[in-house]
């Protein structure tokens, strides 16, 4: 039983690419690793910007320093 869970940031994914996301991964376990689709569990969280940080700042302000 497969757990899955992608963070994206909160930048206006929409539902169909949502959807897209889940079904890609679920094909990829089923393909690769032989697991049944419907045991494969896959969660998206949609994370704020000033909640990820990368390189010691939130991604607001990293954007901000790499323009």
């Amino acid at each position: 039983m497969p757990y899955v869970n992608i963070k994206v940031t909160d930048e206006g994914v929409t539902r169909e690419q949502k959807s897209r996301l889940i079904r890609g991964v679920t094909d990829l376990l089923h393909e690769v690793l032989g697991k049944a689709p419907d045991s494969t569990y896959v969660v998206i969280d949609e994370v704020a910007l000033t909640d990820w940080g990368v390189g010691g700042v939130n991604v607001e302000e990293w954007r901000a320093r790499e323009s």
